[in-house]
């Protein structure tokens, strides 16, 4: 559907590990640091990765700056945020062609250490060699994708989203 384009891992390592958290940036509304926002609340932000291997892909964060996967949440924070991937994953499902969704925590103390969830919805048909870390790493390029087409999607997740919740009401 969209070519890939190469992606330039060393600048974009260096900022997230001397610039400021790009989470943090974002929910601050900082034009530097523009994604395009499926969800916010009070306690959660989902946006689309910028810098795309897989169509479809987002992140989830709270927006409280935390750092550790689990022992930074209390129990009931934990299952909530959780609760929200599964609603944000299904809504990437129902949204975009998907074999398998692949659901993870990455970051790092060092870079990128607001702790966020990847939801990265595997196409149909991709190879096998082609799948899991394989498909997930930038190094093997990102999609080209215009950014109306971007903002159309996240208004799509989005809009799937809240059809959801409305289901779950």
């Amino acid at each position: 559907m969209y070519s890939k384009r190469p992606f330039n891992l060393k600048p974009y390592v260096h900022r997230t590990k001397n610039g400021p958290c790009f989470i943090c940036e974002i929910t601050k509304g900082n034009p530097q640091f523009k994604h395009h926002i499926i969800h916010q609340d009070n306690s959660h932000l989902v946006f689309l990765n910028k810098y795309p291997p897989l169509y479809g892909y987002v992140l989830v964060a709270p927006i409280a700056h935390k750092i550790n996967v689990t022992s930074d949440f209390q129990l009931d924070e934990y299952l909530q945020i959780q609760k929200l991937i599964y609603r944000v994953s299904e809504a990437v499902r129902r949204t975009v062609l998907t074999e398998r969704m692949y659901i993870l925590s990455l970051g790092s103390h060092q870079g990128n250490s607001h702790v966020h969830w990847h939801i990265a919805p595997l196409p149909p048909d991709v190879p096998y060699a082609q799948q899991q870390f394989e498909s997930l790493m930038s190094e093997n390029g990102i999609l080209d994708i215009p950014d109306a087409e971007m903002a159309k999607l996240a208004a799509k997740i989005g809009k799937e989203l809240n059809n959801e919740a409305e289901r779950n009401s």
